[in-house]
């Protein structure tokens, strides 16, 4: 499974196609993987995979290539089932066949987890999944197929990750142990980031952000997410080019806001790398510094820079409520979250 270009482009397929000819392992490649990947695509490489006879899923790419393999494993295992049953949560699946995750950027994390996530087109619905059974048999984090990345996908994966673990150190299922990794990875991403966007080819600095997003990966799936990951995903539904990043970047500074007095100390302590000398009672410092550090890494875009608009914010507020799994999400955050909060967050992202 894997995207058009990238496979090909960054060197990984020389590597994978090489092992499988030296080990006789037949193959078959669907290569039609889009950012964002629907239920319509897997479906497809189901039907492809069941045919050709696979008896495991090897994925090449980021995020999308890696979610939309590990439902097409699931869907090997359930031939009569399709990926919009998988999403809808029709059927609960406890099996899958082996997936090996080759990861081509540092941000999802989906390589070290058991989530995935596609989008239903017809409705507009961009649900999650979380199954131990497509935990990866094995992956690869290799930063020498990561130093390719666009500027732009440099910025948006890595500030995924910074996503990532601000909401599961501050969710209600959180814990010391993603709260310690919340700190690394901010110091990390931090640090190094702007030192790829210097100097893409810099390995040093695709390593250490490719292990954030790695421990990342690990801390969400610990302490989960909350408000940016369930409302960011109606805007990449509406909009299915729209880069998941960068509708996390645009909604964190609302977040922090609406989040920081129910979390403090815990912001405070995992956003210092960013925003140093938080106090007890900093939420719009915190909203804003987090806001500053985006543009020094030049993300600065608000919804309205991207084709949203204030007519648009009821649609996002039904769909954040009534996508499947999104519940899940939003019944966690620190802060109870009503139509009334969730509207307030779209409307200051605008």
């Amino acid at each position: 499974m894997s995207g058009k270009n990238a496979y090909k482009s960054t060197g990984a397929w020389g590597f994978v196609e090489a092992a499988l000819k030296e080990n006789n392992i037949g193959y078959i490649n669907y290569d039609k993987v889009t950012p964002n990947p629907t239920t319509a695509s897997i479906d497809e490489a189901a039907k492809m995979a069941l045919d050709f006879g696979a008896k495991a899923v090897i994925t090449i790419g980021g995020g999308s290539p890696t979610d939309a393999g590990k439902s097409v494993a699931i869907l090997l295992k359930y031939p009569d089932k399709t990926g919009s049953d998988l999403y809808e949560f029709k059927f609960t699946p406890s099996e899958a066949v082996p997936i090996v995750a080759i990861n081509l950027t540092h941000g999802t994390g989906s390589e070290t987890n058991r989530f995935a996530v596609a989008t239903i087109l017809d409705k507009n619905y961009k649900p999650a999944i979380a199954y131990d059974c497509i935990y990866p048999e094995f992956a690869i984090d290799d930063p020498n197929l990561m130093v390719g990345l666009s500027a732009k996908q440099t910025r948006y994966v890595s500030i995924d990750a910074i996503n990532h673990v601000v909401e599961a150190a501050t969710s209600t299922v959180a814990s010391a142990y993603t709260v310690t990794l919340a700190r690394e990875v901010i110091e990390l991403v931090a640090k190094y980031l702007p030192l790829a966007i210097k100097n893409p080819s810099d390995k040093v600095a695709r390593y250490y952000l490719c292990y954030s997003a790695m421990i990342a990966g690990v801390c969400f799936d610990n302490g989960l997410l909350h408000y940016t990951h369930a409302l960011e995903h109606p805007l990449s539904a509406i909009k299915p080019d729209f880069s998941h990043g960068l509708g996390l970047a645009i909604l964190l500074p609302a977040v922090i806001r609406n989040i920081y007095s129910a979390k403090a100390k815990t912001l405070a302590y995992i956003l210092e790398p960013i925003v140093p000398e938080l106090g007890d009672n900093d939420s719009e410092k915190a909203a804003n510094g987090v806001y500053e550090w985006l543009k020094s890494v030049d993300v600065s875009e608000k919804l309205t820079d991207t084709g949203f608009t204030k007519d648009d914010v009821e649609r996002l507020v039904e769909l954040a409520f009534s996508t499947p799994s999104l519940d899940g999400l939003l019944s966690i955050a620190p802060t109870k979250a009503t139509f009334e909060v969730v509207r307030e967050i779209y409307s200051q992202s605008l």
